[in-house]
């Protein structure tokens, strides 16, 4: 019986491909567009792996992590399929369970000797259980019913998730309700901080949790009146203190729960306001003392306010928003930060128009 090897990509191109060259050497092959979808169809008798490192909602790393978790599948040979060189990335990779890697863009040589290699050593492996056992495991085919509910129960996984993400996005939306502007703010803010922590080369799922995590940063929000929220005009310095409550409520709100997203939530609430020297709001934290989090949103979050209108002012422009930017690296900013937002301002403002019509 052909060996039956298991690709997972989220991009349908990459799959196919991969499809291809292992159909070309004799090997039968199962399709995972997800994590989630890749650790059902685990079940089909898989004996290689075939994993992209760079995938939304489970990446690559989560994956090999939890195959090793699984005593029925921990010795199932893992192959990293990524684009990443980086010896950080792979030593990563290796530390989570990775027994090899093929760099993309993918070479059928390559793919072959590798694929080969591991799968002798599955082999071996599966050799040395019949012997320790004096068992002859009997392979069967799964039936097309089992692979239906495998499918049923990834993508009931897959639901989940994007429930969990779709009500902290409205969640985020009720703390603005009353700004016209609210649903499109959350957005290009959300989407300037996952430029910037991907330019910082921060982990794959670290990027996509602060995604889905900033747009609850003024959750606390909920808890400010509106002749505060709404005034026109500046704020006298006992509006100003509770104004600046925002903060403190919001942890609240989000304090205590076991989900990553809203324990990165709660992190973003209580320290986007924080300062790299010491002069922010409301704990008064300064440098690294700050989460990366927090200073990843305050910029994003600064420069979205400078360019828009809000009550009490009309949209800077983006040469003036940048400069006042630039100006506080180092003071307002982490600059690394600073940095990494300057050197992809021309990706900042492509998600500026998109999300801005």
């Amino acid at each position: 019986m052909p060996h039956r090897i298991l690709v997972v990509d989220d991009e349908a191109i990459n799959r196919e491909l991969l499809e291809a060259i292992l159909t070309g050497f004799g090997y039968e092959i199962e399709t995972a567009a997800d994590g989630f979808e890749a650790l059902a169809k685990l079940r089909l008798d898989i004996d290689l792996v075939l994993c992209d490192l760079m995938m939304p909602g489970m990446d690559g790393f989560e994956v090999v992590r939890k195959i090793r978790e699984d005593p029925d599948n921990a010795d199932v040979p893992v192959c990293m399929v990524t684009i990443l060189s980086g010896t950080e990335q792979r030593l990563r990779a290796v530390a989570a369970g990775a027994n090899d890697f093929i760099a993309k863009p993918v070479d059928r040589l390559e793919v072959e000797v590798r694929v080969r290699a591991l799968l002798k050593i599955k082999e071996a492996q599966d050799a040395l259980k019949r012997y320790q056992s004096g068992l002859e495991e009997t392979v069967e085919r799964r039936t097309t019913a089992l692979r239906e509910a495998l499918q049923e129960m990834s993508a009931a996984h897959r639901e989940t998730y994007e429930a969990h993400v779709e009500t902290i996005e409205r969640l985020a939306v009720a703390a603005e309700y009353k700004d016209e502007d609210t649903a499109n703010h959350i957005s290009r803010m959300s989407q300037y901080a996952h430029i910037v922590a991907r330019e910082l080369k921060l982990a794959p799922k670290q990027c996509e949790i602060i995604l889905h995590s900033s747009p609850m940063h003024d959750v606390g929000k909920l808890g400010i009146a509106d002749a505060i929220l709404l005034k026109p005009g500046k704020l006298d310095a006992n509006e100003w203190e509770i104004m600046k409550t925002h903060t403190t409520i919001g942890g609240r709100i989000l304090e205590g729960s076991s989900s990553e997203l809203l324990k990165t939530g709660e992190v973003i609430a209580m320290t986007h306001h924080e300062k790299w020297d010491g002069s922010g709001y409301p704990s008064g934290l300064s440098g690294d003392g700050i989460p990366i989090e927090g200073r990843i949103v305050a910029i994003a979050d600064v420069f979205d306010a400078l360019t828009s209108r809000r009550p009490y002012k009309e949209a800077f422009s983006v040469e003036k928003s940048l400069e006042i930017v630039k100006e506080g690296r180092g003071s307002h900013f982490d600059p690394a930060v600073s940095d990494a937002f300057t050197n992809r301002l021309d990706a900042i403002l492509l998600k500026k128009k998109e999300y801005s019509d």
